[in-house]
């Protein structure tokens, strides 16, 4: 029920903030991501992501590692 409300009023806030118009279906070009590519900081922001996601993998191999250890203990006793 709490879900059911909280989609509609999101929903209600974000319908008819910026209108859409025609020219926008023929934009393919998005300025900001122009911009960063063009200072090159595009690559520290995609490194970066990078980073964090191999980070979180690794980091959740290892709690698996332990987990498996831990139950494997567990079993044995």
């Amino acid at each position: 029920m709490i879900t059911l409300a909280l989609v509609t009023v999101i929903n209600a806030i974000a319908q008819d903030k910026i209108p859409i118009t025609s020219d926008d279906y023929g934009n393919s070009s998005v300025e900001m991501a122009d911009l960063m590519r063009d200072n090159g900081k595009i690559y520290v922001v995609v490194a970066v992501i990078a980073a964090l996601w191999v980070g979180m993998t690794i980091y959740l191999f290892m709690v698996d590692k332990k987990v498996s250890k831990l139950e494997k203990m567990v079993e044995e006793q």
